[in-house]
């Protein structure tokens, strides 16, 4: 005899229904069924059946149960015992259906544990299949309605394992109608969201998953007045990043693909999986973190092909990796103006030592300076780190201390290589560094990370006027270069020997095989002119160096703008005190905030140079206090002239000495002096 439970009580005797008469004996069958081979007091069963028990109570529990022994007697295996204190139903492990249910998903547990995803997947699609609705549907008594509470949320979990399952072997578009349609059941049950974001990020569809993420928040914020939780957050902030964890191509799942996939030949697996009514891709609490353990991960962008220049910057870099540094992990940082090329000499450096750190290499772009998003919070830092490291979302701490213990717990005694790739400051990488081991950690900022304890700084400088001239060379092709030499120093100065505007210039050029040089040359001379033609579909220069002054205060902006007025290339303390109307004192204290910045250069004590390409972004900055035009246009611009007009008699009285200084508003157009644009 089988007793079904996962849904309306049902009874069925080899295969056909048996039918139990009166909602009173299909209370006292559920109560008896919810304690199997045990024994239920009678006074129990008073109690659950009547809300106020009449004097015959007791009376009309003993006939129910002559009742049913009638209907149970038909089986030989199945029999109600009367005992002491009360009856005791008496049926095989494998009779009830909640039984055959919990028993599959803990097999399923089993063989995900042990890496045998195909299995898992076959066991939990059997256990979700037994279900036709609602657990004990129709019985009304407290003890079977709170074990009917339990039994459904044990089948979400069940769909949610089954779900997450078949999204790490590759089922994405199948998933979708399904999870739709349980969205719309469950709609304030993150992973479901998180699932179907998934499919359908994963089916091409990355427009559909963010509206869904939209949706979700909307109806959060309007009905509980909640946002997202973290977890769903960072699968958004993943999805908007197009990181390999969000489209599934970690080393773990491509590794789970290929095992189910060879698996299925022999285990009859379809090859897309049965869609079963379910809730997201969440738990995975075993194999999830066994199992996906990356070994040898390497998560580092393409090196440059053309890369240019460097050499002693690779050298000191190459020989400092090289060294074994015991117990204590080596970090490097690597500073410099935007567009310098941090990142491509950091990523080079990490290429060329992979096979010292065998244990993995990561990288994290931390957004400190872009233009169009906030830095990275740590906390999402390191939840890409522990999901890159193989350690599931659900798992991640929540605490920023938690999940930094627990990234520094990964690392530990392993040799494993890190980039941080465009650090805002010293707070946002401190929680993502090795706490032990021999691993190597390479920061790029344009700060100085001063405050960043035992790591060694490199400073990147523009490249040498004859490396850029190179690094033009290589791009537009050494034939056209050869013809117009003179033109190709001429077009590197005017892009200040920066890399980024370099090479924006030279691939400008060679789309355009009709130009010479020289008309290169032209549309860079103007600073106006320069700023549009150094922008291109997905690079501007002047959008990544305005990104730089964005942490600055509005008095620093202001003080930027101001001295890019000043008429030569080279500032002291005392003229920019001049320009600006400001005390010594502070002029000091803002020319240190800039150094520290990577907006100046002290090319000697007290004199600081402001790039060209620098010049001309802070000439149109906004320091965004009301009274700061009105002062600009006032004591600026007449010491301005001032500067101009003692320039102007340096250069008479002295001829050969300097050059004559141009006019504020041109003064960039007209290049300056090569000692000092470098």
């Amino acid at each position: 005899m089988e007793f079904l439970v996962l849904g309306a009580l049902e009874t069925r005797h080899s295969g056909e229904p048996v039918r139990v008469r009166g909602m009173r004996q299909q209370k006292l069958l559920a109560l008896l069924l919810l304690h199997a081979n045990r024994v239920v007091p009678v006074d129990v069963l008073v109690d659950e059946l009547w809300e106020d028990p009449p004097t015959s109570a007791r009376p009309q529990v003993h006939n129910a149960i002559r009742d049913l022994r009638r209907i149970l007697s038909a089986d030989e295996e199945t029999s109600l015992v009367t005992m002491d204190v009360g009856y005791r139903l008496v049926v095989p492990d494998d009779a009830v259906d909640a039984h055959r249910f919990t028993a599959r998903v803990r097999a399923a547990r089993t063989a995900e544990y042990e890496g045998r995803c195909a299995d898992a997947i076959r066991s939990l699609q059997s256990a979700v299949d037994l279900w036709r609705g609602e657990a004990f549907a129709g019985i009304q008594c407290p003890s079977v309605a709170s074990a009917a509470v339990k039994l459904n949320e044990q089948r979400l979990t069940a769909l949610e394992d089954l779900m997450a399952l078949r999204l790490r072997i590759g089922e994405t578009s199948s998933l979708v109608g399904e999870l739709r349609a349980l969205l719309a059941q469950f709609p304030l049950r993150d992973s479901l969201r998180g699932s179907l974001m998934l499919a359908l990020y994963r089916s091409g569809r990355q427009a559909d998953a963010l509206a869904v993420y939209d949706e979700g928040r909307r109806f959060l914020a309007d009905t509980l007045g909640l946002e997202p939780s973290s977890r769903l957050r960072t699968l958004h902030a993943e999805i908007l990043a197009d990181s390999p964890v969000a489209r599934g191509q970690t080393p773990a799942d491509e590794a789970v693909r290929a095992l189910v996939g060879s698996a299925r030949s022999t285990t009859g697996l379809p090859p897309s999986g049965r869609a079963p009514a379910a809730d997201t891709g969440v738990p995975l609490p075993h194999a999830a973190v066994r199992a996906s353990h990356p070994a040898g991960r390497n998560d580092l962008p393409h090196d440059l092909p053309d890369f240019t220049g460097r050499e002693t910057e690779l050298t000191t870099l190459l020989g400092l990796a090289g060294q074994e540094h015991g117990t204590t992990p080596l970090v490097i940082t690597v500073d410099g103006m935007g567009g310098v090329g941090k990142t491509a000499l950091a990523v080079r450096v990490a290429h060329r030592v992979t096979d010292r750190y065998p244990d993995g290499q990561y990288y994290v772009a931390l957004h400190g300076h872009r233009a169009d998003r906030p830095p990275l919070p740590p906390e999402q830092a390191l939840a890409a780190l522990l999901q890159a490291a193989g350690v599931p979302p659900e798992a991640h701490p929540r605490t920023l201390e938690e999940r930094s213990a627990l990234w520094r717990s990964r690392l530990a005694g392993r040799r494993c290589l890190l980039v941080l790739d465009d650090a805002v400051g010293t707070a946002q990488v401190a929680p993502l560094l090795p706490g032990t081991g021999g691993s190597l950690v390479l920061v790029t900022s344009r700060r100085k990370l001063t405050a960043l304890d035992g790591a060694v700084p490199q400073w990147l400088d523009v490249l040498p006027p004859a490396d850029a001239a190179a690094l033009f060379t290589r791009i537009v092709g050494e034939r056209r270069a050869a013809r117009e030499p003179d033109q190709v120093a001429r077009a590197v100065e005017l892009c200040g020997h920066l890399p980024l505007a370099v090479r924006i210039a030279a691939c400008r050029l060679r789309g355009r095989p009709a130009w010479r040089i020289a008309d290169l040359v032209d549309r860079l001379a103007g600073a106006a002119r320069r700023a549009r033609f150094l922008q291109t579909a997905d690079r501007d220069v002047m959008s990544v160096l305005r990104a730089s002054f964005r942490h600055l205060d509005p008095a620093l902006r202001r003080f930027s703008r101001l001295i890019s007025r000043h008429p030569a290339p080279v500032c002291d303390v005392d003229e920019a005190a001049a320009l600006t109307g400001l005390p010594v004192g502070d002029v000091e204290h803002h020319f240190d905030v800039l150094l520290e910045h990577n907006l100046v250069r002290e090319e000697a004590p007290a004199r600081f140079l402001l790039h060209t390409l620098l010049r001309d972004c802070a000439r149109d900055l906004r320091a965004g206090d009301a009274g700061g035009e009105q002062a600009d246009g006032t004591h600026g611009h007449a010491a301005v002239e001032h500067e101009r007009a003692r320039w102007a008699g340096v250069g008479a009285a002295q001829p050969g000495r300097v050059p004559a200084p141009p006019t504020p508003e041109s003064a960039v157009s007209a290049p300056p002096p090569a000692a000092v644009t470098v």
